[in-house]
């Protein structure tokens, strides 16, 4: 593919970084607020000695603080640095709540029908249902989140398919755009001696999250699918999110992992479950089957 704009045809009115230093800069954004905040966090008891977040104050922290300072660094770089528009890195605002409620939507959807899958094939036991709705601290914490996720997987999507994507796509080529944005995000998702299935999964998740947002030509739809997707895992079945455990009260029905980990994915969750893996290949095919029509 040729080199292109993705979101907008607007120029850049100033520097836009070269090709190979793009992802060297994404890496700099998302560093440099974690960095900052390690010391503050560990003082204030947010965190522990390995960064892990500690009890519910810890977890609202690690989503909002880094997460919005990273935000506000690419934003500062696209408007006075790169001097080009938010349209260039896809935050379209004639189609954004529409598409953000689609995206929404489909996240709370397609994240439900995977558990629900691995829970009836027998990966997992029910144990009591609706259980935050008579913990009113779980219930305002589980809120809370949702404004955290809605931080955290919304400032992803502006970073990663909005900035990093469309910044390789005009140095180089939306191929070349796509598969460096997932090696990255896949790079900072890693953690060591993590397993392959799970490295496996964070890949396929930017590829599926990469080719929405192509399809749409914006990632309004693909945020809201994103801040769906965490806040229900995280929320909704007393699973992990990312290897993560919220320690709250099931927003639906809590459940306890009975199968295999290739089917219930383990203690990182079932975003590493061979069930979240066959969906994410199989929306990539629909993606790029609508993409290549689409295209004729």
């Amino acid at each position: 593919m040729k080199t292109t704009s993705l979101y907008s045809p607007e120029p850049a009115k100033g520097w836009l970084p070269w090709g190979a230093l793009a992802p060297f800069l994404l890496i700099f954004f998302v560093a440099a607020p974690v960095i900052l905040t390690d010391e503050p966090f560990i003082q204030w008891g947010f965190v522990d000695d390995r960064g892990n977040p500690i009890g519910a104050n810890g977890i609202y922290a690690f989503l909002l603080i880094p997460f919005a300072i990273t935000g506000a660094l690419v934003l500062g770089w696209v408007l006075f640095v790169e001097r080009r528009s938010l349209r260039t890195i896809g935050l379209t605002p004639h189609v954004g709540a529409k598409a953000f409620a689609r995206g929404l939507a489909i996240g709370l959807a397609s994240i439900g029908a995977i558990v629900a899958v691995i829970w009836a094939a027998g990966g997992y036991q029910a144990d009591g249902f609706a259980s935050a709705f008579f913990v009113p601290r779980d219930l305002m914490s589980i809120g809370i989140l949702f404004l955290c996720f809605v931080v955290q997987a919304g400032v992803e999507e502006i970073i990663f398919r909005g900035w990093l994507m469309s910044a390789l796509a005009r140095k180089f080529n939306v191929t070349l755009a796509v598969l460096l944005t997932c090696v990255v995000f896949t790079f900072l998702h890693y953690g060591r001696g993590q397993e392959l299935l799970v490295t496996g999964g964070v890949f396929l998740f930017s590829v599926f999250a990469c080719l929405w947002a192509l399809k749409a030509r914006n990632i309004w739809g693909v945020m809201g699918w994103h801040i769906g997707w965490n806040w229900l895992l995280a929320t909704g079945f007393e699973l992990p999110v990312t290897g993560f455990d919220m320690g709250l009260s099931a927003l639906l029905v809590r459940l306890v992992p009975h199968g295999p980990d290739i089917l219930t994915g383990g203690s990182h969750g079932p975003e590493s479950s061979v069930v979240c893996l066959t969906f994410f290949v199989c929306g990539i095919a629909m993606l790029l089957w609508r993409l290549r029509k689409t295209a004729d």
